[in-house]
């Protein structure tokens, strides 16, 4: 397996190319990178738009070449803002574009998957409403992930939705077409279940692996931790990988420091260092 971080992990007004010249330095194997809504602004946070010429993509794809550090997928958090599962139909319209635009994107620059989160159930989304508008979203997209030549994975998160590995494999297989598979984000399966029996039910569905670590006994958002501060049984999760073929990217998924931000970023290489041994 290689060792990924996610660039929100860096200061938010960090320039991108320091990001990418710190995660080199740091001994990382690949960065993910973010779509965001408006105009690139030269930080990582927005190194990736909606709209962005070729341009923009070739000033990345330049910087991956300059610090030999893969873009290895692409991720959004614009699927809280425009679900696929929205009573708007306007709404899921514009999910559906985002996960397009992602899919050229990743084409354009070398990377081989995009992030994308389902939808979620609320009050006014039922369950069953949320399940039927999703499916058939990726059964739509599943073309374009195919034309593209990039995989979409599906991210497990808390959304009140698929909250099974049985459900999400189940659904991916409906969803059909070989480029969809699911994102497995290890830390957000921590505080209801076990990491290791999602790896072990989503098997070689896995395209992608985001890892974090979860406090289950603090149960709230404020229980995810940076990694070996938390809850997860590492050696039960890189057996339940390795018995499944993975040998992908982890990619870490954290939360800068307080202080020092950067410091986050070194010691999670460290950490990282430590799990891939396992």
């Amino acid at each position: 397996m290689k060792k990924g971080i996610n660039a929100w992990c860096f200061p938010a007004d960090m320039a991108l190319e320091d990001v990418f010249s710190l995660a080199s330095s740091c001994r990382y194997d690949g960065i993910e990178l973010n779509m965001a809504e408006g105009a690139p602004d030269g930080t990582a946070q927005t190194a990736l738009t909606l709209g962005m010429p070729r341009l923009g993509l070739d000033a990345v794809k330049n910087l991956s070449d300059k610090y030999g550090l893969p873009v290895s997928s692409l991720s959004t958090g614009l699927h809280w803002k425009y679900p696929l599962t929205d009573n708007d139909a306007a709404k899921r319209e514009k999910g559906a574009r985002v996960v397009g635009e992602m899919l050229d994107a990743a084409a354009y620059i070398g990377c081989d998957a995009v992030l994308v989160v389902p939808g979620a159930v609320t009050e006014s989304v039922s369950y069953k409403t949320a399940y039927e508008r999703s499916l058939g979203a990726f059964r739509e997209l599943s073309s374009d992930a195919e034309r593209a030549k990039v995989y979409i994975g599906v991210e497990n998160v808390w959304n009140k939705f698929l909250l099974s590995p049985l459900e999400m494999a189940s659904f991916i297989d409906a969803a059909g077409g070989g480029y969809i598979g699911a994102y497995f984000d290890a830390g957000n399966v921590i505080q209801y279940s076990f990491p290791e029996h999602w790896a072990e039910a989503l098997g070689h569905r896995i395209v992608k692996v985001h890892i974090k670590d979860f406090d289950s006994g603090i149960g709230n958002m404020s229980g995810f931790k940076p990694l070996l501060q938390g809850s997860m049984k590492w050696d039960r999760l890189m057996a339940a990988l390795r018995a499944a073929g993975y040998d992908s990217y982890l990619t870490a998924e954290l939360s800068p420091y307080p202080s020092n931000p950067t410091q986050l970023i070194r010691d999670t290489s460290d950490a990282m260092d430590y799990i891939l041994s396992l």
